[in-house]
């Protein structure tokens, strides 16, 4: 038997699209296999054409998995200087336009056969498992790790009656992360708050913004000025990504903020209205569209703007810190992670943002250490990652677990465990078409559709869903709830 652990990474978005569940795990995938040590698959969703339209940027599609599979790859090779060892599986899913989310699309744990079922890291677990089955994840896996990137209740708040699917929100979130990962890990305490959870950073920085921090370095021991430009501030062009916060403060302290220019980057839904915005003041705040960050233009700055507190640990200050610059940020949970570095300078109120501005702007940046760099690492999150999620240790031996094909392994009269009788409560009622359009899902995803499974190489579902109404009787051999007798 192979004496290495094969981890499976399943994540809610991919390359092209550039969000953070399509960038960090799969650099978390490509530093795991990276010393040769464990078996790695990325998992990643595939959109049918019409779908990619909506998502994919700059008009870019891809006919079969394997050519967005070169894509992704190439991205990966150009920064991480080393030949990425994983592979990368596929899984068929939709896009919902009311939630500007991708969303699974049938039982997403058949893609990993079960004789590599092993580890599980469920990128965005909730966000995964809302509409989740099939197999039930802690049967199937012998360790499922949930990773919590997102504040959904901060999002749906923002919404009409906002108050009460927050609330409402918040228990499903518990419910079906409870159900399915034996461990949780919160990228910062500004995520809703689970039981036994542990809050750690395990996210990294492309190398390629260290690699420009190195050379911000170089120059600024040899005397020459590293940075001629002033502040700026990048992220996808919403009101809720900090531009409603950032454009506020700088209408509101005009006067104190004279001369400063500012040059934002990005796109997105609120475009024309954050130009808008932006033109009514009478400082010179310029929008430009929005480009990777590791761009050469972007090295010259010399102070990032991020009063955001929407997100729970936001990937552009962190690269911005790697590339030597001065991050103004709020006093807030989601950048807790960045105060041990001396040019992360952090605000309470409005007159505090105007005086770290001001100091930051006449300052020179702090040269950061090696172990400051290492600290934004892949290495080091990647280090952090199996410490926190107990990986690190020497593994042994393979422990037991029951035949995944059964997702109960006995009957209701035996359950042992109200996790167990919860869980079947879950598999039921995301069983039924109306149930899932009730708590959201996307209409007929319970399966996916012919054309995926074509493009997938995956056999056609039997038009049949399990309509179970006496829990005793249940027999329903491709749900596999319970096994055939």
């Amino acid at each position: 038997m192979n004496k290495k652990r094969h981890f499976a990474i399943f994540t809610t978005a991919s390359l092209p699209w550039m969000t953070g569940t399509a960038v960090n795990p799969l650099f978390r995938a490509a530093y795991l296999a990276k010393d040769g040590e464990r078996l790695v698959s990325l998992v990643i969703p595939w959109l049918s054409l019409k779908d990619q339209k909506l998502v994919y940027p700059n008009n870019i599609t891809f006919s079969r998995p394997t050519e967005q599979e070169a894509y992704v790859r190439r991205w990966l090779d150009e920064r991480i200087g080393f030949k990425s060892d994983f592979s990368i599986l596929f899984y068929p899913a939709k896009f919902s336009l009311d939630k500007r989310s991708i969303l699974a699309a049938g039982d997403i744990s058949e893609v990993v056969p079960d004789e590599n079922a092993d580890v599980a890291i469920l990128e965005e677990p909730e966000h995964l498992t809302w509409f989740h089955h099939g197999k039930r994840w802690k049967i199937k896996f012998r360790l499922v790790v949930g990773i919590i990137h997102t504040n959904y209740l901060e999002y749906v708040r923002r919404e009409r009656n906002g108050r009460m699917q927050a609330f409402l929100l918040k228990y499903l979130n518990n419910w079906v992360v409870g159900i399915y990962c034996h461990k949780v890990i919160r990228l910062s305490a500004a995520t809703q708050d689970y039981p036994k959870s542990i809050v750690c950073n395990v996210h990294g920085v492309n190398p390629k913004f260290l690699e420009t921090g190195k050379k911000k370095l170089e120059q600024q021991r040899n005397g020459v000025q590293a940075f001629t430009k002033g502040a700026y501030y990048i992220g996808k062009m919403v009101w809720s990504k900090g531009y409603k916060e950032l454009l506020k403060l700088l209408q509101d302290h005009q006067k104190e903020l004279t001369g400063l220019e500012v040059d934002l980057y990005g796109n997105g839904e609120d475009s024309d209205q954050v130009q808008e915005a932006a033109k009514r003041l009478e400082l010179a705040v310029r929008v430009h569209p929005g480009c990777d960050h590791a761009d050469l233009q972007f090295h010259d700055y010399k102070v990032f703007l991020n009063p955001s507190t929407m997100d729970v640990l936001c990937t552009t200050t962190a690269e911005a810190l790697a590339m030597g610059k001065i991050v103004v940020c709020a006093n807030h949970p989601s950048n807790e992670f960045f105060k041990q570095f001396p040019n992360c300078r952090t605000y309470d109120n409005a007159d505090g943002f105007v005086k770290v501005t001001q100091q930051a702007l006449a300052e020179e940046p702090a040269q950061l250490t090696d172990a400051q760099r290492h600290e934004l690492s892949w290495e080091a999150a990647t280090e952090r990652f199996l410490r926190v999620a107990e990986l690190d240790q020497a593994f042994t031996r393979k422990p037991s677990k029951s035949n995944s094909k059964r997702f109960m392994s006995t009957s209701l009269g035996l359950w042992s465990s109200v996790e167990d009788a919860s869980a079947y409560v879950h598999h039921v009622a995301s069983g039924f078409e109306t149930t899932r359009k009730i708590f959201g899902a996307i209409p007929k995803s319970l399966q996916p559709d012919e054309e995926q499974c074509k493009e997938l190489g995956l056999a056609i579902p039997a038009g049949h869903a399990c309509l179970a109404t006496e829990v005793s009787k249940s027999i329903c051999v491709n749900c596999s709830i319970f096994p055939a007798t």
